[in-house]
């Protein structure tokens, strides 16, 4: 007896902390996973393209098709979910959307299990040993690709198509992905007390924050294991993180990725459809069942009703948002601005690679670091500025506008933040040294190297002791080597002149050399700067985004706020990155080789031309967004000044204080809207710009 008495009371001591965990709030944990999961997967995916570009030997162009196929996926879907999904059970849709993101990731991985082992351009043989072997003509062999393969396979094996499962896992990702936010907020806004809800929403966003985050530091450890480690023996490997033929682990992320999706898929499962309204817990001991199937009852026919009322009232919605100018200009403004960013989010590792010759890792590293925290804090300023001081849309507008325009000026700095193209012989300098840029393969030939017989294609580099780089051994002229692997050295290279050798005959060893000490600096300028411009284009964009909000009526809102979204995906969000990809794969200097020789992926690019094309075109469409900018502003000067002379008016006839009422109320309801639809846009600008 004493045993169950004590038992007893340990149940009901522990009771109590069950009992204050209500299931909506272990559906707002559940759902904080669930974003934490879906902004992580993005933000590594993201972090990890150059990744894929080089592991499937494909160019940037193809690479931004991958990229945008999330949007694609997402388009898929958005009919179902925006007006079907209330009908369904909300939480087991977003357990299946968090499984269909899972399968989708390990979809994405599946290619390194069929692809085998990574195999980059080499000329070096692993098995010599110390002794002296002959590079310049004894080794030519090594470099000639075979000829007695039939053409067919030769083209099979050039034209691999294992990227195509990357491509697809992608697709499936941004299809699962869709129903979270959208189903997951209602279920909130339908079941939370009114007061609650914008805190429960905005409590949401830490995990917008802390998923990306995570995401690029996974993104940047994974980039620092070889892709094969665990497989083969990292003594073997004979390349440097900075080297363009590096891969890292990109798989295992991606698989982290899944395995998260797909645990917090499980909670989601065991939720009930429908809750009753939060504060009315204690009176659904009366009668919970028929409470219950009340509930899930007038759920369903308000859910018909609004479907049908939406479905009846979408051509004049459509009509009445395409005549609204504030809301259209705000549109044209958007895709715009969004365009711009979303190309350079995308290709930004790259361009800190290819700019300053940092590795991947610290590429992303330094991006999650430098831009991620300082967005969100600039997305919390700006909205604590607009609800502390009731700013009207007008002024709204202006605070947007001048502070995306003083961005866009200091953005201009980064045109003078250069470092100087590596030196290479026969691609940006002269076999004597003198700078020249070549996009010809026949610059590599030189009198020094032209007895050897080499092959233009092979990127395997090698650095000698003048500073410069050179395409191979072989076409730096060296007759012998020594050592083996990443020891391997190269001696009495004829096109490699040094005081010692001014006739040539110098050394050389494997890797590109480094590059000059000024790159580090200007590295430094470059992040700081990021970080200044992302801190004041984020405090504007709230105050931006709530000129859209407040050009909507209020039944038009969440119309208004989809097609809004609608058109970022579809005019920035899959176009973007696909010829912001192929602009750049015109500043290559050095293409890769496949098998057959086949043409890959780009292994050295042009970076002052590529440079001025990555900031150039940012800059172009950007400045022509802000032309649209001006006229919303002439439009909602026009319509202040109408607002006060209506006010003056009603004053006069002793009215004064209905306007001051209603705008109050209206100022409210803004606030509140504000508060709950810009769920989509910060999850929107934060898994692009990570």
């Amino acid at each position: 007896m004493a045993t169950s008495r004590s038992n007893m009371k340990g149940a009901k001591k522990k009771l109590p902390v069950f009992c204050c965990m209500s299931k909506l709030k272990i559906f707002l944990l559940a759902l904080s996973f669930a974003y934490l999961g879906k902004t992580m997967s993005g933000a590594y995916m993201n972090s990890m393209l150059t990744q894929i570009e080089r592991r499937f030997n494909i160019p940037a162009s193809l690479v931004g098709v991958i990229n945008g196929s999330f949007e694609m996926g997402n388009l898929l879907v958005i009919p179902f979910v925006s007006y079907l999904g209330a009908k369904l059970h909300r939480p087991r849709l977003i357990a299946l959307g968090c499984a269909v993101m899972a399968l989708g990731c390990f979809l994405i991985a599946l290619p390194h299990f069929l692809m085998g082992r990574y195999e980059y351009e080499n000329t070096v043989t692993l098995s010599e040993n110390s002794s002296s072997v002959a590079v310049c003509l004894a080794n030519h062999s090594q470099f000639s690709m075979p000829t007695n393969q039939p053409s067919a396979v030769c083209e099979k094996q050039a034209g691999s198509l294992m990227w195509v499962l990357v491509l697809v896992g992608n697709i499936i990702r941004g299809i699962g992905e869709t129903p979270i936010t959208p189903l997951g907020i209602s279920y909130v806004e339908d079941f939370a007390r009114t007061e609650n809800s914008p805190f429960y929403i905005g409590c949401l966003q830490i995990a917008t924050v802390l998923g990306p985050l995570l995401g690029l530091m996974i993104g940047s450890y994974c980039a620092k294991l070889y892709v094969d480690t665990g497989f083969i023996n990292l003594v073997d490997v004979t390349l440097n993180l900075t080297d363009a033929r590096w891969v890292g682990a990109w798989w295992l992320g991606v698989l982290i990725c899944a395995v998260v999706n797909l645990l917090v898929a499980i909670p989601f499962c065991f939720l009930p459809k429908s809750l009753p309204k939060e504060g009315e817990e204690n009176n659904i001991d009366l009668a919970i069942k028929g409470n219950r199937t009340l509930l899930q009852t007038k759920s369903a026919a308000r859910t018909k009703e609004k479907i049908c009322e939406i479905a009846k009232d979408f051509i004049p919605y459509l009509k009445s948002l395409f005549r609204n100018r504030v809301y259209m200009i705000f549109l044209c403004i958007t895709v715009l601005q969004f365009s711009a960013w979303i190309g350079m989010i995308t290709f930004m590792p790259k361009y800190l690679e290819q700019q300053y010759g940092i590795s991947a890792s610290e590429a992303i590293f330094l991006i999650g670091v430098y831009n991620l925290p300082i967005i969100c804090a600039g997305y919390f300023f700006g909205g604590l500025m607009m609800k502390k001081f009731k700013i009207s849309t007008y002024k709204a507008a202006h605070i947007g506008f001048w502070s995306s325009l003083i961005e866009y000026l200091i953005y201009y700095s980064a045109f003078s933040m250069v470092c100087k193209n590596a030196s290479v012989a026969g691609l940006t300098v002269s076999y004597e040294g003198i700078d020249q840029v070549s996009y010809e393969g026949t610059t590599l030939y030189a009198d020094c190297n032209h007895g050897c017989g080499c092959p233009a294609k092979v990127w395997d580099p090698v650095c000698g002791e003048n500073g410069i780089a050179y395409i191979s051994a072989c076409l730096a002229g060296c007759e012998v080597s020594n050592g083996t692997g990443k020891n391997t050295v190269f001696k009495n290279c004829s096109c490699i002149s040094t005081p010692e050798f001014p006739a040539g005959n110098g050394s050389a060893v494997l890797g590109q050399c480094n590059r000059e000490d000024k790159c580090g600096v200007m590295l430094q300028y470059f992040l700081i700067l990021s970080f200044i411009c992302c801190l004041i284009y984020s405090f504007g964009a709230m105050p931006g985004y709530m000129v859209l909000i407040r050009s909507l009526k209020p039944e038009e809102k969440s119309f208004g706020v989809g097609l809004h979204t609608l058109a970022i995906r579809v005019f920035a969000g899959i176009p973007s990155p696909i010829y912001f990809g192929a602009m750049i794969d015109t500043t290559c200097l050095k293409w890769g080789t496949k098998s057959c020789d086949a043409e890959g992926a780009c292994r050295m690019y042009d970076s002052d031309t590529y440079r001025l094309l990555y900031l150039g075109l940012p800059s172009v469409l950007r400045a022509l967004s802000y032309i649209p900018c001006v006229f919303i502003l002439l439009i909602l000067k026009k319509q202040s000044k109408s607002l006060m002379s209506e006010n003056v008016e009603m004053e006069a006839k002793g009215e004064e204080n209905r306007p001051v009422e209603q705008k109050d109320v209206h100022e409210a309801q803004n606030c509140t809207s504000v508060h709950q639809e810009t769920i989509a846009y910060i999850n929107t600008s934060l898994s692009n710009n990570e």
